[in-house]
């Protein structure tokens, strides 16, 4: 029987790799961010590796070739002294990098940290389900130019650095982003207040193994040669497994299309229950379904338990979550959300 990796943790002083994946870190505000960023890590302790691509836009859509941003993840992983990678950025088609990730070595290799969220669900989820590898659905390392670090960024280190085991939600989230795009320090507005939906209504507590991300690339691997997911569940169906989800671009009815797929072709086996984030398409409504409908629509034959607009995704802040760690997950009516690993 297979067996995930041990997490190891990081150290203060300990070197960490920043790849660029998908998008590199060209235009603002990215770049600044990213510089900012690099200062503030340094000044937590931490010696920062800048991968070769971070900075390039080689491809129009992602830093690099396919095989080039491949190359620099492999030598990041494998060969790299540093004991944590993180992301740049998100994008659109870090799918194709997949051919050429180098997944038999690093599942043999010493456990390293890869942190990103969105199109980097193609490298978290596929590292969790084909190199037994927990990851890290987080922020990517831009997110630290803003200091003090607060909610995602200040959770992310503290899980990192193995200082903290439990995680609550926060009190307020960011629908409207700061009006002024002149200055790519403008700090986050976190003007909404968290408001849980939750089926059936409260209290919820679910225990199993964390899967998931993105939900745009987790439909979009259903089914290729880097999709293991059902072979990982039944190395470890005796845990259960909570799915964690969020979507980017798909509208409420390509969720419901999305869940449909993965239900149906075995994703949600031994599944104890769903945690879902705020999707981009919040409020929207298609032929009058929002995404709150969808998900009930697509899975509540399942009668599994759903924690619903959890600060997960792509509105800030966003919980970081350890794909492939065991963990009880509870939620109540008070808006309480708490991962404890």
């Amino acid at each position: 029987m297979e067996a995930m990796k041990d997490i190891v943790y990081l150290h203060k002083g300990d070197s960490i790799e920043l790849v660029a994946p998908s998008f590199g870190c060209v235009t603002e505000p990215y770049k600044t961010r990213l510089e900012v960023a690099i200062h503030n890590l340094k000044k937590e302790g931490f010696k920062i590796i800048e991968g070769p691509n971070i900075y390039l836009a080689k491809d129009k859509i992602r830093s690099n070739s396919p095989k080039e941003c491949a190359r620099e993840f492999n030598e990041a992983y494998l060969h790299s002294p540093a004991k944590a990678i993180i992301s740049v950025g998100g994008g659109e088609i870090m799918d194709e990098i997949l051919p050429y990730i180098n997944f038999k070595a690093i599942k043999k290799a010493p456990f390293k940290f890869f942190m990103g969220f969105s199109d980097n669900t193609n490298l978290s989820l596929t590292l969790t389900t084909m190199a037994d590898t927990p990851t890290v659905y987080g922020p990517c390392a831009p997110s630290f130019a803003f200091k003090p670090f607060e909610y995602s960024t200040k959770d992310s280190l503290e899980l990192l650095l193995g200082k903290k085991k439990r995680f609550e939600g926060y009190p307020l989230w960011e629908r409207y982003p700061s009006p002024d795009n002149s200055d790519p320090l403008a700090p986050s507005l976190f003007n909404e207040p968290k408001t849980l939906r939750l089926s059936p209504k409260g209290p919820i507590q679910m225990e199993g193994r964390l899967i998931g991300g993105c939900l745009d690339c987790i439909v979009n691997l259903c089914g290729t040669r880097f999709d293991h997911v059902r072979e990982f569940l039944e190395t470890y169906k005796n845990d259960g497994f909570i799915w964690f989800l969020e979507a980017c671009d798909l509208s409420p009815v390509s969720i419901e299309r999305a869940l449909f797929q993965l239900r149906e072709a075995g994703y949600f086996k031994y599944c104890k229950g769903f945690i879902f984030g705020r999707p981009l398409c919040y409020r929207q409504r298609v032929f009058g379904i929002n995404h709150i409908n969808a998900y009930k629509r697509s899975l509540g034959e399942l009668h599994l338990p759903m924690i619903m607009d959890a600060d997960l995704g792509h509105y800030n802040p966003s919980m970081p979550i350890i794909c492939g760690a065991k963990a009880i997950v509870t939620a109540d009516l008070d808006n309480s959300f708490v991962i404890e690993y």
